[in-house]
C-alpha cells in the first residue's frame, strides 16, 4: 500500500520518511483527533476529561477521588478541578466518606447521567467522522491492534478479556 503524502490543501507535502513512520502517523492522528474532539466538546461547555470522569463514575466501582484519578491516570490535583467543574454544573456530588472522613465519595447525579448520554453520542459521532473512510471490518481490526499496543504501553488500560460466549446445553 502506498501512502499519498500530498496535503489535502495546497500546503507542503509531508516528507516520505515521516509518512512512512507508523509512530509518527499515530502521533499526528492523535493530535488531529484531539483537536477535532476539543472543538466539538467546547460547544457543550465540557471537556473530554469531564466525559472520562463521568464514564468512570457510571461503572459504579470507583467512587473515591483517588480511585477515579488512578483509573484515568490523572494527576489528583487536576482531578479536583475537573470535579469542581462537574459539581458546579450539578453533574456530580461529593460526600464525605462515613467510614474515613478524610475521603470523599463522588456520585453522579441524574443530570450527570443525562449529560453522559449526550457526551457518549458526541463521542460516537466524532469516532464515526474520524474513521469514516474505514469499513466496519477495518475499524474492528484497527481497534484490536490499538488495544494490543495499549496493553503493552499504557499499563493503566486494564482491558477485560471478552466474556466467553454462552453455550446452551
Amino acid at each position: 500500500m502506498t501512502l499519498d503524502t500530498r496535503s489535502a490543501s495546497t500546503g507542503p507535502r509531508l516528507p516520505e520518511e515521516l509518512a512512512s513512520s507508523t509512530t509518527f502517523l499515530l502521533k499526528r492522528l492523535g493530535f488531529a483527533a484531539k483537536e477535532q474532539a476539543m472543538e466539538e466538546y467546547e460547544q457543550t461547555g465540557l471537556h473530554p476529561y469531564h466525559h472520562a470522569v463521568l464514564a468512570v463514575l457510571d461503572e459504579g466501582s470507583r467512587e473515591t477521588q483517588g480511585a477515579i484519578a488512578d483509573a484515568l491516570n490523572y494527576d489528583r490535583g487536576q482531578l479536583v478541578g475537573l470535579l469542581d467543574d462537574l459539581e458546579e454544573r450539578g453533574l456530580i456530588e461529593r460526600r464525605r466518606d462515613t467510614v474515613d472522613r478524610r475521603r470523599q465519595s463522588v456520585h453522579m447525579t441524574p443530570d450527570g447521567k443525562r449529560t453522559l448520554a449526550k457526551l457518549r453520542t458526541l463521542s460516537r459521532k466524532l469516532e464515526d467522522d474520524f474513521l469514516s473512510n474505514l469499513d466496519e471490518t477495518q475499524r474492528g481490526e484497527l481497534h484490536a491492534l490499538l488495544r494490543l499496543l495499549a496493553q503493552q504501553h499504557l499499563p493503566h488500560c486494564a482491558f477485560q478479556p471478552p466474556a466467553p460466549a454462552a453455550t446452551s446445553d
